[in-house]
């Protein structure tokens, strides 16, 4: 199963588009892009593979794995970037601001079910980072 994140960058958070097979899923929300640096950016675009991890505090949620430079990359339940996230990705149900949305456990369930299901059936799941506008500049060309 292969999922594309399409972001939009803000100086106060990233916001994204979340598809499988141009179906809509959810939006995202993350820390704004700083370098790569740990705990305060969100992780560089690319290709990254997801497997399901427990852990007391999240309960099951996704790890993003092999992200350059970086560790326990996840996807999990938050509704704003800045106060409760360190790097990882959250699923929301609706856009409020860049970094900030709502319904997030709405999101991270349907997200959860689509990934589970994949994952049942011994498929690998894929997650694809790119820029929003990286498709408006090449449907432009």
């Amino acid at each position: 199963m292969e999922l594309l994140l399409e972001r939009e960058y803000h100086s106060s958070g990233t916001n994204g588009i979340l598809s499988c097979r141009d179906q809509f899923i959810c939006f995202t929300i993350e820390l704004p892009w700083r370098n790569n640096q740990r705990m305060i950016s969100c992780i560089p675009e690319g290709r990254y593979q997801l497997v399901l991890r427990f852990s007391d505090r999240h309960q099951w949620h996704l790890l993003v794995k092999a992200v350059p430079d970086r560790s326990l990359i996840l996807l999990h339940k938050a509704t704003h970037a800045l106060k409760e996230l360190n790097g990882c990705i959250a699923p929301v149900t609706e856009l409020l601001a860049p970094g900030i949305g709502k319904k997030s456990v709405d999101a991270f369930a349907s997200l959860m079910l689509l990934v589970r299901s994949a994952l049942e059936a011994k498929e690998r799941v894929w997650l694809t980072v790119t820029n929003l506008s990286d498709r408006y500049a090449s449907a432009a060309a």
